[in-house]
């Protein structure tokens, strides 16, 4: 069976160019996640690299499969030069971690927190798992194998988060569309919630 993170990375740059850096995040009994920094003009973007070497698998299965099951790798936006941004590499790669460390399957609507700010001075310690598809296309890959979907996450205030879990994802995308809200911005505040 055909390696499928040289095919990722290679859609990847297709679709967002050369990376500018890329670094590299290891955890006890789990596959190596890189993330990859790209750089167009006032926006950076983080791409995971790894998480979708293995099927993420139903945590409840008795037995992970090796081949069937969804796949995935994480994409952050922000724009450059407004907060430590670069220091979102470890908190995305324990995000992309997860699937094999805590046995998630990472969709669309889904929330994931890590717990602590995601670079420096950010008020945001979750992110929102949005639709794929619009930054960069699926990648399909050879039956049996799903195509592997490139996921942005929108980082979240608690607040929001706790709002999110109440309301539901698509009510807090439509609370952000509705006031405006730069998902970009490094250093946002929440978005209202009254």
């Amino acid at each position: 069976m055909a390696d499928v993170l040289p095919l990722v990375e290679a859609r990847l740059r297709s679709a967002l160019g050369e990376p500018d850096a890329r670094a590299a995040v290891t955890f006890l009994g789990t596959d190596r996640i890189e993330v990859l920094r790209f750089t167009e003009g006032d926006i950076v973007r983080y791409a995971t690299l790894g998480m979708s070497a293995q099927p993420m698998s139903d945590p409840t299965a008795v037995l992970a499969d090796p081949v069937k099951g969804p796949r995935a790798e994480l994409v952050v936006s922000v724009r450059a030069g407004l907060a430590d941004t670069d220091k979102v590499l470890r908190p995305l790669a324990v995000l992309a971690a997860s699937p094999q460390v805590e046995g998630v399957v990472v969709a669309p609507g889904a929330s994931l927190d890590v717990g602590e700010p995601l670079w420096p001075g950010a008020s945001f310690t979750s992110v929102l798992v949005a639709e794929p598809g619009g930054l960069v296309e699926d990648l399909e890959l050879d039956e049996p194998l799903n195509p592997v979907r490139f996921l942005p996450l929108l980082p979240m205030t608690p607040n929001e988060a706790a709002w999110k879990r109440v309301h539901g994802a698509e009510a807090l995308q439509e609370r952000w569309l509705t006031n405006g809200t730069d998902l970009r911005d490094p250093s946002r505040k929440s978005v209202p919630l009254e």
